[in-house]
C-alpha cells in the first residue's frame, strides 16, 4: 500500500479511533493490498461528537446505543429511561469511547 494514501487516510479519519490504536491501524493498512483500499475508503464510521451530543440530548431514551449499534443496550436504556437516570448520565462519560471501539470493530471486519 502507498505510504501517503495510508497516512492521508490516518490524518482524516484519527478523531474516529483511539489514539493508542492509530499506530496498529497504520501498519495494519501499509500491509494490505491494494485491491481492498476502495473498500477501506467507503467505510463509515460514527463520530465520537456526534454520539456525545446525542447522549446528552436522548440519553435516557437510549438513542446513542441504538445510533452506535449496540441495540440490546439501548433497548434496556429505553425501558428502564436510562437506568433511572444514572446509566445515561454514566454514558456521557463512556460513549465516545464506546464509539470509537465500534469504529476499531467495523475497521478490523473489513481488513
Amino acid at each position: 500500500m502507498d505510504v501517503q494514501k495510508v497516512d492521508m487516510f490516518i490524518m482524516t479519519n484519527a478523531k474516529y479511533f483511539e489514539g493508542h490504536e492509530v499506530a496498529q491501524i497504520r501498519d495494519r493498512l501499509l500491509a494490505l493490498d491494494d485491491d481492498r483500499w476502495t473498500q477501506i475508503q467507503t467505510l463509515q464510521f460514527k463520530d465520537p461528537t456526534t454520539s456525545i451530543i446525542v447522549s446528552l440530548l436522548g440519553g435516557t431514551l437510549g438513542i446513542d446505543r441504538f445510533m452506535i449499534g449496540d441495540t440490546g443496550l439501548g433497548i434496556g436504556k429505553l425501558l428502564t429511561c436510562g437506568g433511572l437516570g444514572i446509566w445515561a448520565i454514566i454514558d456521557l462519560f463512556i460513549i465516545m469511547g464506546a464509539t470509537r471501539e465500534k469504529n476499531i470493530d467495523i475497521l478490523q471486519r473489513a481488513l
